[in-house]
């Protein structure tokens, strides 16, 4: 589910801020020498990473499930494909991660690519293998062409354009259907940022100027496609009770956005904590106007979508 990809790409990029922090934009060259003394920090933290997350499936998130035969789950309709969208997002975000972390530390281009470009996929494969194990989950095959997409999205720019043209970003805000839900879409704004997918919007956003092949346009000035899903209280169809509250009745609907954004990664300041800060936001969607048409046939302008 989009929710654990979420919390994984969340606490790898705590595990990993201090050195993801200290990467640039700039390319390392192949023929520089690896850095053993960031690389080693790398591998340690990303591996104590991979063995607390696992050990977590094992002992915490499975612990109340039985052991079964493993099977298939097609979730391919699930929420509108929003869960899909959150899938390959997490991937993306570990992915990109992985890969500007290796070379800053001077890794070759392809091994960096190889061993961090696909980390996204690397650390979510586990969870669908698992779910294939216990009863109520189920391997996912659209999960896992999601993963896929999301850490070949970071290794194709790379191969193609050698710096992220298009960066895969995530914005969120309490859905109004939340209030509604009795605590079916969390008992929390933090529990519904993983629970509830009519709070998630994935965006691709893109430099302006990569797009009208004019310098003169700044950078970090960039637009943006959005995807969202609305009206829903369930995975394929909505629940009508929960907790002893009759749910309302919604339509579920898609939602496509056109949008402003800014490319934190290519703005560049004096102000080195700044500049930390900017690098680590990277996924993240700027709140600006937006345009949306949706699948009820409406268009639909927003003075501030985030």
């Amino acid at each position: 589910m989009t929710f654990r990809n979420l919390l994984l790409a969340c606490l790898l990029l705590l595990a990993t801020s201090q050195g993801f922090a200290q990467t640039t934009d700039s390319t390392a060259t192949d023929t520089a020498r690896i850095n053993r003394r960031k690389l080693l920090p790398i591998v340690a933290s990303e591996a104590a990473f991979y063995v607390a997350g696992m050990s977590y499936l094992q002992f915490v998130w499975y612990k109340d499930h039985e052991r079964v035969p493993f099977h298939f789950y097609n979730d391919a309709r699930g929420y509108q494909q929003v869960d899909k969208f959150g899938h390959a997002f997490g991937a993306y975000v570990e992915s990109y991660m992985g890969y500007r972390l290796l070379r800053n530390a001077g890794v070759p281009k392809g091994k960096a690519l190889l061993y961090g470009g696909t980390l996204g996929l690397v650390l979510q494969t586990p969870i669908e293998v698992w779910d294939g194990l216990y009863e109520g989950w189920g391997f996912s095959a659209p999960d896992m062409v999601a993963n896929a997409a999301g850490s070949a999205l970071v290794i194709g720019q790379e191969l193609l354009f050698d710096e992220q043209v298009a960066r895969y970003k995530f914005s969120f805000s309490p859905s109004p259907y939340y209030k509604q839900a009795n605590g079916y879409l969390g008992d929390s704004h933090l529990e519904s940022l993983f629970l509830d997918y009519n709070a998630h919007t994935y965006w691709l956003s893109v430099p302006i100027n990569k797009l009208a092949f004019k310098s003169t346009i700044p950078d970090w000035a960039s637009v943006a496609v959005g995807y969202s899903a609305g009206g829903m209280f369930g995975e394929f169809s909505n629940r009508t009770y929960y907790r002893g509250t009759y749910l309302p009745e919604t339509e579920r609907y898609r939602q496509y956005l056109f949008s402003l954004d800014v490319d934190w990664t290519r703005i560049k300041t004096d102000n080195k904590l700044l500049n930390t800060l900017l690098k680590g936001m990277f996924f993240i969607k700027l709140p600006f106007p937006a345009l949306e048409v949706n699948s009820k046939g409406q268009v639909k302008g927003h003075w501030l979508y985030y």
